[in-house]
């Protein structure tokens, strides 16, 4: 049991790579899903992962497989569509879903064009669903820089995030921060899936974001309980899904997200919040 599941990090340096990268990813990632599914935006949160593909691509058009290049270019292209989408929100008659969609799939297919254009079939696939065994020491640098500016602006801003969750209207009638913590929430939201698309590339970066986030929600009521579930459930995906690869032959960042749904749909049935065999049960007189 202990070479099955200690062995493959102990012997081989890539794994140990994946690992640390994915449990990094995990930290940072998760409380940001868990506020991104309580405002609900969880599908915003899918778009911005579209979103950053073309500036990835163009990078990769100039500079090949730069981490530099592609993650400048990623975070460009995210902001950017974040902006245009929140102009085109205010100022038409489109609402937030929408203007999200249609700039979603321009940046779907803009960026499966553009690698196209240079690449070939295993630069795309590398674009669409990353390469966590072959983090080296800059995306691992990256990733956990970001998780650690991620940790420290959630610090600073998680009063403000949770009343905005639970009462936006109050908060704005009390303080003018909603605005810009929505933009700084949005600019975490990039950051993150800039971070993910290193290891999970831009179709399943957004997965252990939102995953563990709505796996927690099945669990507890409480923002901060929401968040430790959220952040270990991504843990054990990363883990799990890096043992199921090595032994089993699947692409690892697949069977990462593989992991953490099968996580998901167990909470799904059997968590204490809403779990669908807990509310099917009858229930004590008076039980909330």
């Amino acid at each position: 049991m202990f070479d099955a599941l200690i062995g493959p990090f102990i012997q081989f340096d890539f794994m140990r790579r994946a690992l640390f990268g994915a449990l990094v990813l995990a930290l940072g990632a998760g409380p940001v899903g868990v506020f991104l599914m309580l405002r609900r935006m969880s599908l915003t949160g899918d778009a911005m992962a579209h979103a950053i593909l073309p500036g990835a691509a163009i990078g990769f058009l100039i500079a090949g497989l730069s981490l530099p290049a592609m993650t400048l270019g990623g975070l460009t292209a995210g902001i950017v569509v974040a902006v245009l989408s929140g102009l085109v929100t205010r100022y038409t008659v489109l609402k937030e879903d929408a203007s999200l969609a249609a700039f979603y799939l321009l940046s779907l297919a803009l960026g499966v064009t553009i690698v196209s254009l240079r690449g070939s079939s295993v630069d795309l696939m590398h674009v669409l669903f990353g390469s966590v065994l072959a983090l080296d020491d800059a995306a691992l640098i990256l990733i956990a820089c970001i998780t650690s500016v991620t940790l420290l602006i959630l610090a600073a801003t998680y009063r403000g995030l949770v009343m905005e969750c639970v009462d936006p209207m109050y908060l704005r009638s009390v303080a003018r921060i909603g605005t810009p913590l929505h933009l700084v929430f949005l600019g975490l939201v990039v950051l993150n899936l800039v971070g993910g698309f290193q290891a999970l590339g831009t179709l399943l970066a957004v997965g252990l974001m939102m995953l563990p986030a709505a796996t927690a929600r099945f669990w507890s009521a409480d923002v901060t309980m929401m968040v430790i579930i959220a952040v270990a459930t991504g843990m054990f995906s990363g883990m799990g899904g890096l043992l199921l690869s090595y032994h089993h032959g699947l692409p690892a960042g697949p069977a990462i997200i593989l992991v953490a749904g099968i996580a998901y749909l167990i909470s799904l049935f059997l968590g204490r919040e809403s779990g669908l065999i807990r509310a099917a049960l009858p229930r004590r007189h008076l039980e909330a």
